[in-house]
């Protein structure tokens, strides 16, 4: 474990000239992905979480993630079938639905929803005194449909989240909660990690709408996988 992020003392030490790896352009993402790879050494992380660890450190070079990222059992599986079953996604951040991509999402018949800047949403919000993500969380409820949660920011829409699977009003085929910050981000994941609902968590004050996003697009990319293979069967 202690070579990940071995780059960043690599980087402190390093002197001038740097090498330049020139890399046609198309060939970027896998020449990062092969340097995830190395850099992670032996640690075995399990095949069906990997593709989506791996993403999440494409996305932020942050190596912790490869310790802190916890899916319940059978998360991964159940995320990819309610994919593959045009599940909607919601999210918390208009950021988070900006990342998620769409191609992708509409091939599996998918939609994705954030209900943030709806203006009935901030005036009801307003007026209870809670938080645009609690409403938000209630608007997921009301879409009566297969829904998968990615919360990359606000921890009150965890717990508005678990508040209401407690009162029956949503079963989430998916949690992806990965919010960031300071002030009951850690006790809002730890509602979900304790919870029944299938979920993928980063324990911890990190994460984000990137992140969230990041890992949406890790399961859209075996979920289409997973049909093309179908296809030849």
């Amino acid at each position: 474990m202690d070579r990940i992020g071995s780059s960043t003392a690599q980087w402190d030490k390093e002197v001038l000239p740097l090498k330049i790896e020139r890399i046609p352009p198309g060939e970027i993402e896998a020449r990062s992905f092969a340097i995830i790879g190395e850099e992670l050494g032996g640690i075995h992380l399990d095949p069906r979480e990997e593709p989506i660890i791996k993403r999440v450190i494409h996305t932020t070079a942050d190596f912790e993630f490869a310790r802190t990222l916890a899916f319940s059992p059978g998360a991964v599986e159940k995320g990819i079938e309610a994919l593959r079953a045009g599940a909607a996604v919601v999210t918390d951040t208009n950021m988070a639905k900006a990342g998620i991509n769409k191609g992708n999402l509409g091939k599996l018949g998918g939609d994705v929803f954030c209900f943030m800047s709806d203006p009935d949403v901030a005036s009801e919000a307003k007026s209870r005194g809670v938080t645009r993500a609690e409403i938000c969380m209630e608007r997921a409820a009301a879409l009566r449909r297969p829904v998968i949660i990615a919360v990359g920011n606000a921890p009150t829409a965890l717990i508005r989240l678990s508040e209401l699977m407690e009162e029956g009003r949503i079963s989430p085929a998916l949690v992806v909660g990965v919010p960031v910050g300071f002030v009951n981000v850690i006790p809002a994941k730890e509602l979900i990690l304790q919870s029944a609902v299938p979920h993928i968590v980063i324990k911890g004050r990190k994460g984000g709408s990137n992140i969230a996003a990041a890992i949406v697009n890790a399961l859209m990319l075996q979920a289409l996988a997973q049909g093309e293979e179908s296809s030849i069967l």
